[in-house]
């Protein structure tokens, strides 16, 4: 998701709150599959919330120059998860984003009414908020390597040609969505994402308070 012209303190704001969502959305994926029975990504250390453990270097690179970014993908052995595991698993990271987005509404709902916190902070809580709604929709889609994706394999029995294709040409296909939109002037990522993504933040704020005008 690119964010387009912004001031320093704008990016900064960005970064770190790309940072802290990537690092406690893969800590999901570790901390569920951990619990689940497969000890593959504790055992890489990866059970953490240090982001020096979870963030890529191009993915890193990304977030200072065009302000998005990426993680490491978390290690999982599916042999130990099963089918169901793996779904679990991958409905994580997601999860964790989402309950990110809830916290952080109601604590903006609480400094909005109490107006105990500086324009500096509530713009942050807000851009906090935003993202990892964003990231939610995001990983949800059905395209490898997302999140989605692996939910979509663990839920639909594909033979394994079938599967091999999907994993294959999934990539490909979330650049092209990614990028292909700018190449012909068109929002396509954004135009999937942006329904999912309003309704969510009308159910969050509805649930906290929180205007959404």
């Amino acid at each position: 998701m690119l964010f387009g012209d912004q001031s320093p303190s704008e990016l900064l704001a960005r970064i770190a709150a790309l940072v802290i969502a990537l690092t406690v959305h893969e800590w999901a994926h570790a901390w569920s599959a951990y619990k689940l029975g497969d000890t593959t990504a504790r055992d890489l250390g990866r059970l953490t919330l240090d982001p020096r453990k979870h963030l890529d270097p191009m993915g890193s690179l990304m977030m200072l120059v065009a302000g998005f970014g990426w993680a490491k993908p978390v290690p999982i052995n599916p042999e130990r998860l099963g089918r169901q595991g793996v779904v679990w698993v991958s409905l994580a990271g997601p999860v964790s984003t989402l309950l990110q987005a809830l916290i952080t509404a109601g604590i903006l709902r609480l400094a909005m009414a109490f107006g105990v916190a500086s324009a500096a902070v509530t713009a942050f809580l807000g851009t906090f908020l935003f993202l990892n709604i964003a990231l939610a929709v995001f990983n949800m889609l059905p395209i490898p390597p997302l999140d989605g994706s692996k939910v979509l394999m663990g839920l639909v029995d594909l033979e394994y040609d079938q599967r091999v294709k999907y994993e294959q040409y999934g990539p490909m296909a979330l650049l092209l969505l990614i990028f292909g939109g700018s190449i012909l002037r068109l929002d396509l990522l954004g135009s999937i994402m942006r329904p999912p993504s309003d309704a969510l933040f009308n159910l969050i704020a509805r649930l906290t308070g929180l205007p959404t005008d």
